[in-house]
């Protein structure tokens, strides 16, 4: 069947429709993986995109329940070429049934490079996937993500059991959280306790937890003002570490401020540089907006920047055992290089000085 992707610059792309038989608009971005569609898929910080795969060929290996982050909340799917015959002894399944099953609508058959070049020079922009080019683009012009965290968030808490012997029990903020944060913490000897994006301080520390976690998750991080005055609380009473909005919201409630990246940064081979000895790292990444460096003098330091366009990666916030980052240390899909972030948690949540 035809579909049509229309950006809301008025440009047209036909194609064929995939996945849901349904119109959308939404936040169109690009991601550079060239693998890790599932957990790109299921990733609750795309809540509200509409999400285009850079590499050509999506779908190869199928549908594999295991490697979901979470929940499905994107709000389309774009890919140049849909492989309808998957081969991996792991798959359940195709990716078009998969889009089907979720809701998602998608298009397949168009020039992604083009698209990818437009966003590029032109920036992030919104827009529709449709049966017809619709009259009337100003729908598509007004989309907002907005709202995002509270649609993704549990509704309830949520407890994870040590694998092993129980050494520390933490505290996970979901704003939207990917699974492989937990099954990093669990692994370590952490019970994890999952709570609602909006669940105040006071009640969060009478969990009695020794770490806080602070998750990714979608949107304007500058909408979420009662997430940020809990974090302003929860600052310097426990070990704290934040991921990707987690790292956003903390920089907000130190009296920082935030901006939206031209097309942000989405893939598996972001690199960024460690201010303290030079090394740089390549990480996993899906963010649209980043920590504004000069809001943030005299407030904490920046730990790490990104090696491309040099925007801030990482804050620390020294005697308050605080630090975060803004790239996924838990990678899922990506390289694992960032890991040892989790073990200086567990460090500092032993009593060691390692904010």
């Amino acid at each position: 069947m035809k579909a049509y992707l229309v950006l809301e610059n008025g440009m047209v792309f036909e194609g064929r429709r995939i996945g849901a038989p349904k119109d959308s608009t939404g936040e169109l971005v690009f991601t550079t993986g060239m693998e890790g569609y599932l957990e790109t898929l299921t990733d609750p910080s795309y809540a509200g995109q509409i999400i285009m795969q850079t590499f050509p060929l999506i779908g190869n290996y199928g549908v594999i329940s295991q490697d979901f982050e979470g929940e499905s909340f994107a709000a389309g799917y774009v890919v140049r070429e849909l492989c309808d015959a998957p081969s991996n002894f792991r798959s359940e399944g195709d990716l078009d049934s998969f889009l089907k099953e979720k809701g998602i609508p998608g298009i397949c058959g168009v020039d992604t490079r083009q698209i990818t070049r437009i966003i590029r020079e032109q920036g992030v922009m919104n827009a529709a996937i449709c049966s017809s080019v619709p009259e009337d683009l100003q729908p598509v012009k007004d989309y907002r993500v907005r709202g995002q965290v509270g649609r993704v968030s549990c509704r309830q808490i949520l407890d994870y059991p040590a694998s092993g012997m129980e050494l520390f029990r933490v505290v996970l903020v979901d704003y939207g959280a990917k699974r492989n944060i937990i099954r990093c913490l669990t692994k370590r000897g952490c019970r994890v306790t999952v709570v609602p994006h909006n669940m105040v301080a006071e009640d969060i520390l009478m969990l009695e937890p020794d770490g806080i976690m602070l998750s990714n998750g979608p949107g304007d991080p500058a909408e979420n003002t009662l997430e940020i005055n809990q974090i302003r609380k929860l600052i310097g009473k426990l070990p704290v570490f934040g991921i990707c909005l987690g790292h956003q919201l903390t920089a907000l409630a130190m009296g920082g401020s935030t901006y939206k990246l031209k097309y942000g940064h989405r893939g598996a081979n972001q690199p960024v540089k460690r201010l303290s000895d030079g090394r740089t790292f390549i990480s996993s990444q899906n963010h649209g907006y980043a920590v504004d460096i000069e809001s943030m003098e005299g407030k904490g330091s920046v730990s790490f920047i990104n090696a491309n366009d040099g925007s801030c990666e990482g804050m620390e916030y020294p005697g308050k055992n605080c630090f975060t980052v803004q790239f996924h240390p838990e990678a899922s899909a990506g390289p694992h290089d960032t890991e040892f972030l989790f073990d200086r948690f567990i460090k500092a949540m032993g009593g060691g000085n390692n904010a």
